[in-house]
Formats: structure tokens, sequence, C-alpha cells
């Protein structure tokens, strides 16, 4: 049975790196994660990453603290090359090629993002990792999710979160709160469903690029969204 997807971009948060941790990363849920992304990766299906930089800095956090947003946005984009490092070199150990790929330029440490490049890292197996989010502020790594999907032509965004779907209503409040299975956009629009922030949001919308909300850490997850089986919840046009 072949993969429903040939090209993914999936979107981790920084707070998936940090486990049961308070704070910074857990070597253990890295290694896990990197065993899930070389499973779909063994089955032909060309991986890019984006990643976020909670575990470490938050820019809307230190903007609330009195921090000037543009200048707390920046660092929590230093933030997620440091995250997008630590996964390359765990996938390094995982025996998985990867690149890492900075919107911003930090050329002594990694590359710079070139669309045409990252496109030829996929084609040859690589996995490519995508940090600094858009190397813009006042922008989340949701919307650099989305563009970069847009950007790579991947066909479908994953969003990799704490719960295995979209909900009806928070399930950890409400034990009658039911999973979507798949929902339209203007479903979603409709029913206030936070599926990610509203730029990136109406980014996949316009660009016809679905969303496929579900647990990074539920066993095999990703490997069954990439085999089209029913997980998680499919937000599509």
């Amino acid at each position: 049975m072949s993969a429903a997807y040939t090209r993914i971009l999936l979107k981790l948060s920084g707070e998936a790196l940090m486990g049961e941790e308070s704070y910074g990363i857990d070597e253990a849920v890295v290694e896990r994660i990197v065993g899930e992304i070389a499973d779909v990766s063994a089955l032909g299906v060309q991986v890019g990453v984006v990643i976020g930089g909670g575990n470490i800095f938050r820019g809307m956090k230190g903007a609330s603290a009195g921090m000037d947003r543009a200048t707390a946005d920046y660092m929590g984009m230093l933030a997620t090359v440091m995250n997008a490092m630590a996964l390359a070199d765990a996938m390094r150990r995982g025996g998985v090629e990867a690149r890492v790929q900075s919107a911003l330029r930090i050329d002594q440490v990694v590359e710079p993002y070139i669309r045409g490049r990252a496109i030829r890292h996929l084609e040859e197996g690589r996995v490519v990792i995508f940090a600094a989010g858009t190397g813009n502020p006042f922008f989340t790594t949701d919307t650099a999710a989305a563009l970069r999907g847009s950007e790579i032509g991947a066909q479908i965004v994953l969003k990799a979160t704490k719960v295995d779907g979209v909900y009806t209503a928070d399930p950890k409040k409400d034990v009658n709160a039911q999973r979507y299975h798949r929902i339209s956009f203007d479903e979603a629009i409709g029913r206030n469903l936070q599926v990610m922030d509203t730029t990136a949001f109406a980014l996949c919308r316009d660009q016809k690029l679905p969303i496929n909300v579900f647990s990074i850490f539920k066993p095999g997850a990703l490997r069954r969204v990439v085999m089209g089986e029913d997980e998680g919840t499919l937000v599509h046009s």
C-alpha cells in the first residue's frame, strides 16, 4: 500500500520537544519523533519540517513582559534555530539525512532558506528543517508552516499537537467532546475552531492546502496520517 502523500510539511511546536520537562529539550522525546519521521521518510515521502521555539523563548511572552515585540520575536526565531539544529543532529544519529535552512542569515551555522535548494534536498531524500519562522516579526511559526508548505509544493500541512485532533469542545474539560474526523475550512471558521492562527489558516484555505491536526505523542500517528488513514482531523477545501 502506497502513501497518500508524496511531499508533506510537518509543523512541530517547540513544546513538543519538551516532553514532560518544563523547559528545553527532552532527548528521549526528540529521538522518538525522529523515529516517526524516519519511518515516514522510508516510505519515500518527502518531509519538510517547520519547528517552533516555545520551549526556549516565546516572542509573545517576552512582549507581554514589556519587551519590544519585534525584538522578542527575533529572539523567538533564534530559539527555533537551536531546536532545528538539535532535531537535525538527532536525525543524523538516527541515520536520517537532514538539512536546516534558516529564514535569518546565520551562514556559519545553517543554510539560508533558498526555495530551489530546499526542493532539491527533498527530491534527493533529505528531510529539510525550516527554522526562524518566516524571518519576519509579528508572524507565527504556524504561518511559516503554511508559507513553506505552499512554497515547496507540499500536498498537506500536518500540525503535530498534544491532542489527537480538533474537538467540539476541550476534551480535557468536557467528556462529551467529539473529535471531528473531517471538516471544511468554512465549517471550521463558522464554528470558530482554533485550528491554526488566522493568518496561517487563511493562507492554507486560499492555497487549497489541507491541514491535518494530530497528536505527535500517539505512536504511529504520523505514519497513519501519511497513509491516508482516519487519524486526527482533516481540514480541507
